[in-house]
């Protein structure tokens, strides 16, 4: 089969007809179909020679198969299909990088093809959990040996010659002997007609014969697209005969249309019609949240449109949802007894009994994604088929919401996925993309393009937890604690999927809340109940925000009221280099991991807080108002320690002067990638930390843009952020980037404001406290 139809160029993602995807015409026949047969290689996840650098707890398990993730063209370009979504981290570089590197492809003849939705096929295409490059590390590596295995046995048949006299090398296959040589492109029709060899047989590169990984110097796929504004976003979708829409959702979880007037706005120009959506009450999984629509020929228009409506809405049982009043509600419960999820020793007994005992509370509001690009989907139906085009992290996910609202079969769904304006997991709920395709379908089919504003995003957001941490710990004379109690309070992910959910799961638990590595001898974990009240989904590090914020500070605390260097009381608090298994701190999930091949490794967690110490010269003489604070963390298999310099002026204004973060991650694969995702996260976590807050009165959110719901400027962002890499061999597994260097950097200035004011700052976020003081 002729792919150049079927392929784009990593630089044309643009939609346009059909013959917009010619652009690799000329390029000789193209020999590897990009489809699925007998031949098809799917393993489980943990099968042999993954299981040691992760992929467990992976639906769909990896594919394999050469013949799907690679083709070759007769002139010789390797088009390499990435099967994850593109948000920033880096994965349309990575992924391939690494299937280039042991393919022995020249990076510069490499061409990325962005995969539709096909889980069959593709294997698992979640991008989260910052588990893309750690559980695809070897698949990739399978794939692109197998191919290249594939290319020396073509040559070696060709040239009559043994098989293991021949070698690939730099895009060529070299028979050293009669120093014959011969391209790719000439080797791809025979190489094609080959079936894939056995992955235990492949020959995999020794880590010193890397080209690619692990390199610094490799061109990134889109970075000069990005800049300079050539790339196609979900919001920057065309299609002939588009037309327009947004939407008016309920501002209420459950709320509903009770009455509409859109006589105004069909009188805008450019509206052509108005429809109304039907409502999703609680729990909403990833389903619409309904409202009405107004479907324009252009965008302003629509929004014109929009604002002339006159809606009458019932705003349901969470009408009465304020933010304040729910946040006593979260101090009163996790002021409680409640259920134990992890139990050591007898902390009850040991904290009633104690001579001196230390108590605090840290609270943490809910917190929007507010990605750059908001939310956009397209949608087009034709023939009972639907296209959809749209910046999501799930697109399996997406294809079987839009074929479910359509009642259409799941394979009549084509789910074409762009670069993503920021992810954060927000993307992951392609409610957005389901709104689409019901408004192609209101519109004959018609092509429709559903932008969320600013606006709607910050409204109808899936929220990040609001959450009340409850600590408390009895301490011996030295100051040394012998009992610890961490009761958390906050809404569950959970109550998206499960009527009346109201506790937080075990994957939340295991977030930096019941996976602490801390010998005390008396440890105890609380979970109470708590409704949900609005939409609660994942964002970048989920549950480790607030729980690594309280752990992290009120470690401090204990070091503080002992009087002692909070860098030795932490390190002598992680107690002696060991590794544990998760399930003995009552955690079962790991990050999807086995806990044989991940335990969680306390040298590693020392390591990178003496790491982040030195860099940082912890200890050294600062001026007045000037401190150093320091936090670390263990998430998505990974070990993130931060130091973090703040001057606090007599006005009680905040400036970072300096962020020295070391990050364990296992091998690097892409460091230009590890480096530049803690530096995000490091500016993202302290925009959290500073400014972040959702509000809530009368179950609406409060803020709407970025006036009010601010993120943090250029001028107030840490001035120097220093990412130190642990380097490793490859006899560790690899750790998850995109997430882990976020959940230490709230703590650690929250910590460096009270070395440098004496202040405590036990709520988020910061902004004003230190100018009340």
């Amino acid at each position: 089969m002729d792919t150049t139809l079927q392929n784009m160029r990593d630089d044309d993602m643009t939609v346009q007809s059909p013959t917009r995807r010619t652009i690799l015409k000329g390029m000789g026949a193209v020999t590897f179909a990009l489809t699925v047969g007998a031949s098809g290689i799917v393993r489980p996840a943990m099968a042999q020679g993954t299981k040691k650098y992760g992929g467990e707890g992976m639906p769909g398990g990896l594919v394999e198969d050469p013949l799907v993730f690679v083709s070759i063209a007769g002139d010789g370009i390797v088009n390499i299909v990435v099967h994850r979504s593109e948000m920033g981290q880096g994965v349309r570089t990575s992924l391939p990088m690494i299937v280039a590197d042991e393919l022995e492809a020249d990076w510069g003849r490499v061409h990325v093809v962005q995969a539709e939705a096909d889980e069959k096929k593709y294997g698992n295409q979640d991008t989260d959990g910052s588990r893309s490059v750690r559980q695809h590390f070897m698949s990739m590596r399978h794939i692109g040996a197998s191919m290249r295995t594939m290319l020396e046995a073509a040559a070696a048949a060709q040239w009559g010659v043994p098989q293991q006299e021949v070698q690939a090398k730099n895009h060529e296959v070299v028979h050293a002997k009669s120093g014959r040589r011969i391209g790719y492109g000439e080797l791809a029709a025979a190489a094609g007609k080959l079936s894939p060899p056995a992955i235990a047989t492949l020959k995999l590169k020794k880590p010193n014969e890397f080209r690619y990984i692990g390199k610094q110097d490799v061109r990134g796929i889109d970075y000069t697209d990005i800049v300079t504004g050539n790339t196609q976003y979900g919001i920057d979708t065309r299609l002939p005969g588009m037309v327009y829409a947004v939407i008016a959702r309920p501002q209420v979880l459950g709320g509903k249309v009770a009455g509409v007037d859109s006589s105004a706005a069909l009188k805008v120009p450019g509206v052509l019609k108005v429809v109304e959506l039907k409502n999703s009450p609680p729990p909403t999984q990833f389903n619409p949240l309904g409202g009405v629509a107004v479907i324009a020929s252009n965008t302003w228009a629509a929004i014109k449109g929009r604002e002339a409506l006159k809606i009458t809405w019932n705003d349901g049982p969470n009408a009465s949802y304020d933010s304040v009043a729910f946040r006593k509600t979260l101090e009163e419960a996790a002021r409680k007894p409640a259920k134990a999820v992890r139990s050591d020793g007898d902390a009850v007994k040991a904290l009633a009994a104690a001579p001196k005992r230390i108590e605090a509370e840290y609270y943490l509001p809910h917190i929007a994604h507010a990605t750059m690009e908001p939310p956009a989907a397209t949608a087009h139906i034709v023939d009972g088929k639907c296209e959809v085009w749209a910046c999501v992290q799930a697109p399996e996910a997406t294809r079987e919401l839009v074929a479910k609202h359509l009642g259409m079969k799941h394979e009549d769904v084509t789910v074409h996925v762009t670069l993503l304006g920021g992810g954060f997991g927000r993307k992951s709920k392609p409610d957005f993309a389901a709104e689409a395709a019901l408004l192609s379908k209101a519109m004959g089919g018609k092509p429709v393009k559903v932008t969320w504003t600013r606006e709607d995003d910050i409204h109808n957001d899936y929220f990040h937890t609001v959450s009340v941490e409850h600590m408390e710990a009895a301490v011996d004379k030295s100051g040394k604690p012998t009992a610890w109690l961490h009761r958390t309070a906050a809404p569950t992910i959970g109550a998206l999927f499960v009527p009346g959910a109201n506790m937080q799961q075990p994957f939340e638990l295991g977030m930096s809340a019941v996976n602490i590595p801390f010998p005390i001898p008396n440890f105890r974990v609380e979970v109470p109940e708590v409704d949900a009240m609005t939409r609660v989904g994942w964002f970048r590090s989920v549950s480790n925000i607030p729980h690594a914020f309280a752990v992290q500070s009120f470690v401090a605390e204990l070091a503080a009221a002992a009087k002692r260097d909070h860098r030795d009381f932490l390190l002598e608090l992680i107690g002696p280099s060991r590794k544990i298994d998760p399930h003995r701190m009552s955690d079962d999930w790991n990050y999807g991991e086995s806990p044989q091949v991940y335990p969680l490794d306390t040298a590693r967690m020392k390591h990178v807080i003496q790491l982040a110490c030195d860099k940082a010269k912890w200890g050294r003489k600062l001026p007045k108002g000037r401190g150093l604070g320091l936090a670390v963390s263990y998430s998505f298999v990974t070990y993130v320690a931060a130091v973090i310099e703040v001057a606090v002026n007599e006005n009680g204004e905040i400036t970072i002067p300096q962020v020295d973060i070391a990050v364990d991650c296992g091998p690097t694969v892409n460091p230009d990638r590890i480096r530049s995702q803690a530096e995000g996260a490091c500016v993202m976590g302290a925009s959290l930390a500073l400014t972040g807050e959702i509000t809530f009165k009368e179950g609406r959110a409060q803020q709407s843009n970025f006036h009010d719901y601010e993120v943090l400027r250029s001028f107030a962002a840490p001035h120097d952020i220093r990412v130190h890499i642990v380097e490793h061999g490859y006899d560790v597994p690899l750790g998850g980037v995109g997430e882990p260097a976020t959940p230490p950097i709230a703590p650690a200035l929250c910590n460096a404001i009270f070395a440098a004011t004496g202040k405590r700052i036990r709520a988020l976020p910061i902004r004003d406290q230190l100018k009340s003081a």
